[in-house]
């Protein structure tokens, strides 16, 4: 069983790594671009996406939601209620996007604001930011839409999605950013019309591609499967919502440090992005599989799938960080030439390398408890490691006793192997086999 288990993770996994890495590659790529404008560009495209990503937090719960909810219908055979349920959580999702793009555009300025970022600095933000919010409900689209083909074991089409998303932008980016075949030069601007016009592009192909499968179909929203949609997401969101403002905390922590360490900070982010999403795509995979196997009450396969699939994705990991750690300065090399922000970097790919195994263990066994629906006790995991551990910590060798930017960073290693020995604690107790997420249909 463990060959066909294994096969079955990574025919799953592979896909949502590639599609993982390409979606970040979409944020990557505008760092990347920018970065011929100087450190300030990319630190304004840096913290842009930290306010990007708590937002797409709110609906992060749903996603995760939908996708167990309807593994779990397919497990116990019940396609009609996995298209009804993908079907009522997609317009949930839509709605939520325009009220959230609508608060986004409001308060952009605040935001940047409340990172702490100096005047010149939030003037960038704020131009980058208006145009994400005004495609915003095709991002979540395109989030939704992928969540619910995970759910349904089908990871090539989202992949086949984003890979047509990343093309257009880097083509569309280059030309705007730097104003090239006769279009002017938009600096910051054009990077985030970029990813504005690529994510209509992604939500329509998706959208068309999920009604053609038989993975969407019209009908009335059905209230119970909402709800049952819920119960499993609304932990997370809260989780996801949790860890952001944890991480626009630890933000601030770090630009007391100046735009220059913060810019080298979210450089080593964008390349610690690639092992990252590597982890992310077996911790789907976990969750799809795992979901599916609950739901059709197999929980010793369950369990053989979360190994497998850990397996994996500490073998990859563990080799990303062996990459970071003895040859930081030839990738940093890639994203800037500024002498400063390659020597801060240097320091920060060392140090995020010590965390890519706790790191790929939490996240599969993130991924299998959240197939299980286990989402409640990870919204705790999440809350005594950015809050207990990151954000108290890096305050405190920022302003209270400031010792260096590597203290601050430090604190990372500390955070993880918390975060890992705790769930790891709560997968061998079994606890997570006793959870309920789908409810018998009512005739």
């Amino acid at each position: 069983m463990r060959g066909e288990v294994r096969r079955q993770i990574l025919a799953l996994a592979l896909p949502v790594v590639a599609s993982s890495l390409l979606e970040r590659a979409v944020t990557t790529t505008d760092i990347f671009l920018v970065g011929g404008l100087g450190a300030s560009a990319i630190a304004a495209v840096g913290l842009s996406q930290l306010i990007i990503v708590f937002l797409m937090s709110l609906i992060a719960g749903l996603s995760v939601g939908t996708t167990v909810v309807v593994a779990q219908l397919i497990g116990a055979r019940s396609e009609r209620r996995a298209s009804e349920a993908a079907f009522s959580s997609l317009w949930v999702g839509f709605t939520l996007s325009f009220l959230i793009a609508g608060v986004g555009l409001y308060f952009r300025r605040e935001g940047a604001a409340l990172l702490g970022a100096e005047p010149a600095l939030a003037d960038l933000i704020d131009a980058y930011l208006f145009y994400i919010f005004l495609f915003f409900p095709f991002s979540v689209g395109v989030d939704l839409l992928s969540a619910i083909m995970h759910g349904r074991a089908d990871t090539r089409t989202p992949m086949v999605g984003i890979i047509g998303v990343n093309l257009l932008h880097l083509g569309i980016a280059y030309t705007l950013i730097y104003g090239k075949f006769g279009f002017p030069a938009m600096g910051v601007r054009g990077a985030a019309i970029a990813v504005g016009v690529s994510e209509i592009f992604g939500a329509a192909y998706l959208l068309i591609r999920a009604f053609q499968k038989g993975f969407l179909k019209r009908t009335r929203l059905r209230l119970d499967l909402i709800r049952q949609v819920v119960r499993v997401g609304l932990p997370f969101c809260a989780d996801r919502v949790v860890q952001q403002v944890a991480q626009m905390s630890y933000a601030r922590a770090v630009l007391i440090y100046g735009t220059v360490t913060y810019a080298a900070h979210q450089v080593g982010l964008a390349i610690e992005a690639f092992s990252f999403m590597a982890g992310s795509g077996f911790a789907i995979a976990a969750v799809t599989s795992v979901g599916q196997s609950i739901g059709a009450s197999q929980y010793q396969r369950a369990k053989i799938e979360n190994w497998e699939a850990n397996r994996l994705a500490v073998l990859v990991m563990a080799s990303m960080g062996v990459v970071f750690f003895f040859f930081p300065y030839l990738l940093l090399r890639l994203f800037t030439e500024d002498a400063e922000v390659i020597r801060l970097g240097t320091l920060f790919l060392k140090i995020v390398a010590l965390i890519q195994i706790p790191l790929a263990v939490t996240m599969v066994l993130s991924g299998s408890l959240k197939g299980a629906g286990d989402t409640r006790f990870l919204l705790m995991v999440t809350f005594v490691g950015a809050w207990l551990i990151r954000v108290p910590l890096a305050f405190y060798f920022s302003y209270v006793q400031p010792m260096g930017i590597a203290y601050v960073w430090g604190v990372m290693v500390v955070d993880w192997f918390a975060r890992m020995a705790l769930t790891l604690l709560r997968y061998r107790s079994e606890k997570w086999q006793g959870i309920r997420v789908i409810e018998q249909e009512k005739l």
